[in-house]
């Protein structure tokens, strides 16, 4: 019996012993490369490189947009519009027509000034003839009356010396008296005619001028565009009556526009002429287009106490419009710096960091070095950073929140 249960004691330890000899060549068979030596596994990330760029110094301010340029079209005369030329949102140059009118004063009424004109014309020629009439007699009331003159003196004489009788001298006083009284006639008849010229003259002037009116209405039944521009809403239509107050259509010159900024007066020291403003789309706020600063107003508004300025921008293909609102910034300043995205940023009480790969002397793996950050603006997708980056240093931008100060990490392309 002592010899049997010596055997079955053998038989169960070396079962035991091939038991555990198999489990322990299967578990060295399952494990991951890399765990024999007890190492922990890294966590996957994607780097990139900080490079220098440029940073920018800015504040975002909304701002209307207004044309270079805008016309209000109104007639300068009543009438009814027979035809439209142009469509709302054309191109037409200066000059270009736009609205046809029909008025009420029609060419019966400039045929009419004009037969009155003639009709002051006639008259102001008879007030010549009058004239010219008046003083030729003027002029013959002169020569009779020297005439009687001499003759008067010639008979005095004559009568002092006893040659004539003295009832002679009275007949030639009375003749001379007669000539003087004829010449004053004429010369009333001169002022006469003269007077009734001025008249003639004030008639035809304002009968011209009623004709020119009369005339310049029958052409002005085309409104034309003063500018070069775009149409903008035509609210008249055909058939409809309309005077000197209402409004045809607007032309606007919208090659370029200016956008006016309410500025800060806490920047008044570096606001000037010249500096650049970008437009921002209103999604993503990726520049839509760039301007510079074109008029700073002398004056702060006391409510406000903000400072307007305009900045000019260009606008060839015409996609920006007067009177729209839109996002921009204006940049104080440009200089060397680097930037990174918003994904790198991690904030532990306030404060901020990124992670940086490094490699431990001696080791031929990476790990995630914590490093504190002074950020400055966001411009888009990206920080500013002021201090705690060079440029060459890799940061880590994805899978930061499974990151901890020296973890070991696995760079993914």
């Amino acid at each position: 019996m002592a010899k049997l249960g010596a055997s079955l004691s053998g038989k169960s330890l070396g079962i035991v012993l091939l038991l555990l000899f198999l489990t322990g060549a299967c578990s060295r068979g399952d494990a991951p490369p890399g765990a024999a030596g007890g190492a922990p596994p890294g966590v996957p990330v994607k780097l990139q490189e900080v490079e220098t760029g440029t940073i920018e110094e800015s504040t975002e301010i909304v701002g209307s947009l207004e044309a270079d340029r805008s016309v209000i079209l109104r007639p300068v005369i009543e009438g009814r519009v027979t035809q439209i030329f142009v469509s709302e949102g054309s191109r037409v140059a200066a000059g270009a027509p736009v609205v046809q009118l029909k008025p009420d004063k029609g060419q019966a009424e400039v045929t009419g000034a004009i037969a009155n004109v003639n009709a002051q014309r006639a008259a102001l020629n008879n007030a010549q003839a009058q004239i010219s009439a008046a003083e030729a007699e003027r002029v013959s009331a002169e020569a009779d009356l020297q005439l009687q003159n001499e003759q008067f003196e010639r008979i005095s004489t004559l009568v002092a010396q006893g040659a004539f009788a003295r009832q002679q001298l009275d007949q030639v006083r009375r003749d001379r008296d007669a000539a003087r009284a004829d010449l004053n006639a004429a010369e009333e008849r001169v002022r006469a005619a003269r007077a009734t010229l001025d008249q003639a003259n004030s008639a035809i002037q304002q009968a011209q001028a009623q004709a020119n009116l009369a005339g310049e209405e029958l052409q002005d039944t085309r409104v034309a565009a003063p500018i070069a521009g775009v149409v903008g809403n035509i609210p008249v239509k055909l058939g409809d009556f309309v005077n000197t107050s209402s409004t045809l259509t607007t032309i606007i010159q919208n090659q370029s526009l200016n956008l006016n900024i309410t500025i800060p007066v806490e920047r008044a020291s570096q606001l000037r002429v010249g500096l650049p403003v970008q437009l921002t789309g209103p999604k993503d706020g990726t520049p839509i287009g760039t301007g510079r600063i074109s008029f700073v107003s002398p004056q702060v508004n006391s409510q406000s106490q903000a400072i307007l300025a305009k900045a000019t921008f260009p606008n060839p293909e015409g996609s920006l419009r007067d009177g729209q609102l839109v996002r921009s910034r204006v940049i104080w300043n440009r200089s060397p710096g680097v930037s990174i995205p918003t994904t790198a940023i991690s904030r532990v009480a306030g404060q901020t960091f990124v992670f940086v790969a490094q490699q431990p002397q001696g080791e031929s793996k990476l790990i995630a070095r914590q490093k504190p950050v002074k950020l400055g603006e966001i411009k888009g997708n990206n920080y500013q950073v002021i201090e705690g980056l060079q440029a060459g240093e890799k940061i880590i931008v994805s899978g930061i929140l499974n990151l901890s100060d020296g973890a070991p990490i696995i760079p993914q392309s």
